[in-house]
């Protein structure tokens, strides 16, 4: 398992391999441009180069390119998913050229889209399809969301949905995450729940499109409805929960990327990366693995 963490890119995506070596991490993930801008961060060629020495050099076995939260391909405003579009494509083009596992993306919101939830899956499945278009191999993770509004993506079903509508294509993958499992309404607290929710996906999605995860406590309970991310074991996941997700034989060989709070609020710590992985031993060596 590729147990890593989200990390900043700043300076270039070479420093995001580096922090993410400072942490200890198998796995890194970093937006490719800035989250609170629309302009869309192109790599130099240098850049691209420098990446690619380092993470050569580096323990760092798969990177994730995340799609920052503006986008919402489900919006009716036109300027607003002409905008998402150019950012997710250059997010696309950002992977193929960083040799990325894949990029993740929350689909969008049919509240802030404004009509019916069908029509905005649509919506978004249109965007998405259009984007994929526009590179040649950098796979697209739809990660599922905790259900608040009109967020697309609060159920496999959904998932499911601007899967086929997008077209169905092999580089359209999802991304699952503990903490909006949970606040979504799939009790993964135990390992007996995580399996009957993993059943449920591979039912409607199929497991074989899993192609990454994030691993996160939960601040709020089963159904909340609430993103809040909280420090692993200190939620309402607690130990058992990330134990049980972290020793999953299904998730194996698959980045596993926190966006943990931190201990100070600054993101995931090399602390933290490191119980990660121990928990995972603990959960082996007690059933003899």
């Amino acid at each position: 398992m590729l147990i890593g963490a989200h990390v900043s890119p700043a300076g270039g995506p070479a420093n995001a391999v580096q922090r993410g070596v400072e942490r200890g991490c198998r796995s890194i993930q970093f937006f490719n441009q800035s989250p609170r801008a629309w302009k869309p961060r192109v790599y130099s060629d240098e850049e691209v180069a420098a990446f690619h020495e380092a993470i050569g050099d580096s323990d760092v076995d798969s990177v994730l390119i995340h799609a920052v939260y503006l986008l919402n391909c489900a919006s009716e405003d036109k300027e607003i998913r002409d905008k998402s579009l150019t950012a997710l494509t250059a997010a696309r083009q950002a992977g193929d050229a960083l040799g990325a596992a894949g990029g993740v993306l929350h689909p969008g919101s049919a509240l802030k889209g404004g009509g019916p939830v069908d029509k905005a899956l649509t919506r978004a499945a249109e965007t998405i399809a259009e984007a994929l278009a526009e590179s040649e191999n950098c796979a697209l993770h739809l990660e599922d969301t905790a259900g608040a509004g009109g967020t697309l993506g609060r159920s496999f079903e959904e998932l499911a949905s601007l899967i086929e509508q997008a077209g169905g294509g092999k580089r359209l993958g999802v991304c699952l995450d503990s903490c909006h499992l949970l606040a979504s309404g799939y009790d993964i607290r135990t390992a007996a729940g995580l399996e009957a929710s993993l059943e449920r996906c591979d039912a409607l999605v199929g497991l074989d499109r899993l192609g990454s995860l994030h691993l996160n406590d939960s601040q709020t309970p089963l159904g909340s409805n609430r993103d809040r991310h909280a420090n692993l074991g200190d939620g309402e996941l607690g130990e058992e929960g990330c134990m049980a997700f972290l020793s999953e034989p299904r998730f194996d060989g698959l980045p596993v990327v926190m966006e943990t709070p931190g201990p100070d609020r600054s993101g995931t710590s090399a602390e933290e990366v490191r119980y990660a992985f121990e928990l995972r031993e603990r959960w082996l060596a007690a059933r003899g693995i």
